[in-house]
């Protein structure tokens, strides 16, 4: 938890990081809560804002930011806005945990918003949510008055979460967009154990960095594409964008791979057709990536020219 030096005995945790999917390397149990409204040393309670107070009662269809590591600046924003939540849905525990029972731990949250939010949350978008796509759901949950005061609802939210865990602003309600879980040409991930993390500047050693993105839905009309295929086709695709991001760029010769993503059948049934190629380094083991430091786009810039062919002797 994050306490800032502050008596944890007062908590008031609200936030639990959850992290509803299946397959996606996403952080289910890193940040498990943030908290806030704890009590000064000297005791007593910080009391919280009114807008926080109203972020963590909004109604469905409301969506949440906040700036502060704590998330104690929390408020309600229009969903336009980039925000970090937007609220699917209200769901009462009160069945499993009647008046006078104790508060679930963390882990029981985690396990109450997976099993009760996924179906209600599909339901407010009034689609599938791709089980591998770029949107999970997490919780908020009443803080420990309102739990002894008998509030059961934990609200069911949308977030966009980085492979390392790093909350992504998402700008516009989720209903409508693409879920596929790509990134921005030019977007670089970090190195996390061997494996990819959140977004880095790309002058840091980093695991990938994204080169381009394409829809298989531009190739593949007459259904969902078996990998082998997607692979197929993305080996050549990938390679002419990687030129087009940065021409010249020698892979080979700085011991780089060019990769891509590949689709489940349950992200095409759910609309995730984009996929991103990327570049990056494999450790000499083969045991995972290993760290690449600045941008393909710069090496290509400060590679030498070609050399230009010799003039035939007596001119041309």
């Amino acid at each position: 938890m994050l306490g800032h030096g502050l008596a944890t005995d007062t908590m008031r945790t609200r936030l639990v990081m959850v992290g509803v999917f299946l397959g996606a390397i996403v952080a289910l149990a890193l940040s498990v809560t943030f908290s806030w409204g704890a009590g000064l040393a000297g005791g007593g309670k910080v009391e919280e804002a009114p807008a926080a107070n109203a972020a963590f009662h909004s109604a469905p269809g409301s969506c949440l930011n906040w700036l502060q590591p704590d998330a104690s600046d929390i408020h309600v924003v229009p969903c336009a806005q980039p925000h970090l939540y937007e609220v699917a849905g209200v769901v009462s525990v009160a069945d499993k945990y009647p008046p006078g029972a104790p508060a679930p731990t963390v882990s029981d949250w985690r396990d109450l918003a997976m099993a009760r939010c996924t179906k209600g949350t599909e339901s407010y978008l009034g689609e599938e949510l791709d089980p591998y796509g770029k949107f999970t759901v997490s919780a908020l949950r009443p803080g420990a008055d309102e739990w002894s005061g008998g509030d059961r609802d934990m609200r069911c939210v949308l977030q966009w979460a980085a492979p390392g865990g790093a909350l992504q602003p998402v700008t516009g309600k989720v209903a409508g967009q693409s879920q596929s879980l790509v990134w921005q040409p030019g977007t670089c991930l970090a190195l996390q154990d061997k494996t990819v993390g959140n977004p880095i500047d790309c002058a840091q050693p980093h695991a990938y960095e994204i080169v381009a993105t394409i829809d298989l839905k531009d190739h593949f009309k007459a259904g969902y594409p078996t990998q082998k295929d997607q692979a197929a086709w993305l080996d050549a695709e990938c390679n002419n964008d990687l030129q087009s991001y940065a021409g010249g760029v020698d892979l080979d010769a700085q011991k780089l791979i060019l990769t891509w993503d590949l689709r489940e059948q349950e992200s095409w049934d759910a609309g995730s057709t984009l996929v991103n190629c990327k570049v990056g380094a494999k450790l000499a083991d083969n045991t995972g990536l290993a760290p690449v430091t600045g941008s393909i786009k710069q090496q290509a810039q400060d590679a030498p020219p070609p050399q230009s062919p010799a003039a035939p002797p007596g001119g041309g």
